[in-house]
This record gives structure tokens, sequence and C-alpha cells, in this order.
């Protein structure tokens, strides 16, 4: 059945047809919900914070197109939003598993992912939302500002400096980036 579809019968009550728009994006969103919050409990409360909007809400979607791109940024907002409650940084924890090709030598795959766990640790949560919700997510910078309430040069000058604080504490170019899923880096 199409995505439409099921929305449409989502919409109306049907628990099913939402169960079935979510099943196969759930992992993804609970995984960026980990690299933004860098602990496994609080993302899955973000996530099923995020659902229970996303139920809620879903009567005004407008554009049943736009349901993946949609929920996502319900999972982000929540995200932020226990960042704020907490007023605290999250507990840092191990990053969700990044899929590498198999002739990488894992104790080189060990190491990248725990420079890269070090340098996202060092960004703020909100510059870390960016970074997770553009290289992990793959939105673009006018849906991550618009999901985040800002202007778009502010979502475009959170990233660059990000970035920079990124390839700063890699003391390097960052040419060595790992690709992960879907074209997108890490």
């Amino acid at each position: 059945m199409d995505q439409r579809r099921l929305v449409d019968r989502a919409k109306h009550g049907d628990h099913e047809a939402f169960a079935a728009l979510v099943a196969p994006i759930v992992a993804r969103l609970d995984a960026a919900a980990r690299l933004i919050l860098r602990d496994p409990e609080l993302a899955r409360d973000a996530v099923q914070d995020g659902l229970l909007r996303a139920w809620r809400r879903l009567p005004g979607l407008r554009d049943p197109d736009r349901f993946d791109a949609w929920i996502r940024q319900l999972v982000v907002n929540s995200c932020l939003d226990l960042i704020r409650r907490r007023r605290r940084r999250a507990t840092e924890d191990e990053l969700p598993a990044v899929e590498m090709g198999s002739e990488t030598d894992l104790a080189v795959e060990i190491v990248d992912r725990d420079q890269l766990d070090a340098a996202l640790r060092r960004l703020d949560p909100e510059w870390r939302a960016i970074v997770v919700m553009h290289y992990y997510l793959g939105m673009p910078l006018p849906d991550i500002a618009d999901s985040l309430g800002i202007p778009l040069g502010t979502a475009k000058s959170r990233l660059h400096r990000s970035l920079g604080q990124l390839r700063s504490t890699f003391g390097e170019p960052m040419d060595n980036v790992v690709q992960v899923r879907e074209g997108q880096f890490a």
C-alpha cells in the first residue's frame, strides 16, 4: 500500500496504518536521537514522544508525501525539548552503528568512531542536532531551519561553525570522513 493511503487511513485513527508508516524509519529515528542526546534511554523517550506528537498531530498533516520529513522534525524537536527541560548536557554514550565497508579494518573503525564520538560530544546539543539532521538524516538546511524555528542563515552558520569545531577537534582537514548509508557522511 502506498504512503498516501496509509497516511489517510492513519489520519482517521487506523493504528495499524500508523505502525506501518513508522516501522521502516523508527530505527533511524532512534539512532538520530541517540546522536543528539548521547543517552540511549533519553533517545527512546524522545522517539516515543515524537511518535506520540505525530499521532496526535497527524490529522493536521497537509502533505502526506512529507510524512517522513515531518516525523523526523517532530523527533528532533522532542530531543531538543528534552535537553531544554533537563538543562544539562546529556550523558555520554556510544554512537549508534555506522555501516562501513567490509574491507575496513576493525581497529581503524573503532578508532574512527571513537574520534567522531569525542568530536560530537564537544558540540553544543543544538549544534549537534543540526549536524545529525543534515549529515545523518540527510535533511536539507531549509527543512532544518524550519524544523528548529530558526532563520536559514542561522542554520547555515551553526552548521559551518560546527564543522569548523569538528575539524579543529580532529586537527586536520576532514577529507577522511566515513561514508554511511544513503550517501551521507559522518
